[in-house]
C-alpha cells in the first residue's frame, strides 16, 4: 500500500454552524424490542469517532438511522443539518460496510470508475486508488482480491462521491496486521483534511490509537462519552502479576487490597487499586517474584462500562 498526500476537500455544505451529527431523543423499537432508548448525541466536523459497544448494543440500528436507511420511533436524527436521507443526497456521507456491493467480474478500477460514474461531481479514480492504498492492485479482478483487500475497495468506493462524513463499520475485517496498520495511515490521511470518520469496531486498540472521542453504548443507551484516556479511567487501578511457587486461593486470605485475582500455576494476577502497597506486600511477606505492575487499558474500561445489569421492562 503506498500513501497519497490529498488536496483538502470541499468546505462542508450544510446549515452553518450545524455539526456533523446530531441525534436527539433517538429510539428505535422492533415489536417488543428496545433496540435504541434514548440517545443524544452531537458529533462536531472533523472529529474521529469511535462506536463502540457489546454485540446487540444498538449500534447497527442507530447508523442505519444516521443513514437514513431506518426511521426512528421518536426523536430526531441531523447530518449536517439536514435530514439524513437529504445529506445522502447531496453526495455528504459515504459507508463502508463489511459486506457486500461488490461485482467479482470487474477490476478494482472499474468497480471504483463505475461507482464514480454514479455522481454528477466524483474525485478522479486515480487519486481514490492511491488514498485506498489500491494502486498496485487495479487490473485485478474483484472475485481474485483477498477479503481485506475488497474491504479497501469498499473504503476506495465511499471516497469517490468527496463526502464530508465517512461512516465506516468494523473496517478492518479480514485484514492482517500490516494491512490493518496501512489502512488507518490512510484514514489518518482523510481525517487530516478536515473530514469527520465515524467507525465501529471490535479492535478496541483502534479506538485507542486512532479516535479523538469514544462513544460506548449498552442496552442502546449511551453509558460512556469522552477520550481514549478519559475511558480508560474507568478501569482505575492497576494490574500485579508475580511468579509465587505453589500459591493457592487460601494464600490471598490476608494479602490485603486485592480487588480480582486469578492464579494458573505459579502465577497470580490481581488487580488492586492501590497496586503499590499489594506490590509491597506480595515482596516483603510472600515468596512471589518477578512483579509486574501494568495500567489497566482500554479493555477493562470496556468490560466494566457494559457489564449486564437487569434492565427495566
Amino acid at each position: 500500500m503506498t500513501t497519497a498526500t490529498l488536496a483538502p476537500h470541499r468546505p462542508a455544505i450544510g446549515a452553518i454552524g450545524a455539526p456533523a451529527i446530531a441525534l436527539t431523543g433517538l429510539t428505535k423499537t422492533f415489536g417488543t424490542v428496545q433496540a435504541v432508548r434514548g440517545i443524544d448525541l452531537h458529533v462536531a466536523q472533523g472529529e474521529v469517532l469511535a462506536f463502540l459497544g457489546p454485540n446487540g448494543a444498538g449500534k447497527t440500528t442507530t447508523i442505519d438511522m444516521v443513514l437514513g436507511l431506518a426511521e426512528p420511533t421518536s426523536g430526531s436524527a441531523e447530518v449536517f443539518g439536514f435530514e439524513p436521507g437529504e445529506a445522502i443526497r447531496r453526495g455528504l456521507v459515504s459507508a463502508v460496510m463489511q459486506t457486500g456491493g461488490l461485482l467479482k467480474d470487474l477490476t478494482v478500477r472499474e468497480t471504483i470508475a463505475y461507482t464514480a460514474s454514479l455522481f454528477p461531481s466524483a474525485r478522479p479514480v486515480d487519486e481514490v486508488l492511491a488514498a485506498a492504498g489500491l494502486t498496485d492492485l487495479a487490473g485485478r479482478s474483484v472475485g481474485k482480491c483477498s477479503g481485506g483487500e475488497q474491504q479497501r475497495l469498499r473504503f476506495a468506493m465511499a471516497l469517490v462521491s468527496d463526502p464530508q462524513l465517512l461512516i465506516l463499520d468494523e473496517p478492518t475485517t479480514g485484514m492482517d496486521v500490516n494491512a490493518r496498520h496501512a489502512f488507518w495511515e490512510h484514514i489518518r490521511a482523510e481525517a487530516a483534511t478536515g473530514r469527520t470518520i465515524i467507525f465501529a469496531t471490535h479492535y478496541l486498540q483502534e479506538a485507542d490509537e486512532y479516535a479523538d472521542r469514544i462513544v460506548l453504548v449498552r442496552s442502546g443507551r449511551i453509558v460512556a462519552d469522552g477520550t481514549p484516556a478519559q475511558l480508560k479511567a474507568h478501569g482505575n487501578g492497576r494490574t500485579v502479576r508475580a511468579t509465587w511457587p505453589g500459591v493457592s486461593a487460601d494464600d490471598l486470605r490476608d494479602v490485603p487490597g486485592i480487588d480480582h485475582a486469578d492464579i494458573r500455576g505459579d502465577i497470580l494476577t490481581a488487580s488492586a487499586t492501590d497496586s503499590d502497597a499489594l506490590a509491597r506486600h506480595l515482596l516483603l511477606h510472600t515468596p512471589a517474584h518477578d512483579l509486574e505492575v501494568t495500567a489497566r487499558g482500554l479493555d477493562e474500561a470496556f468490560i466494566a462500562l457494559t457489564a449486564t445489569e437487569t434492565e427495566e421492562n
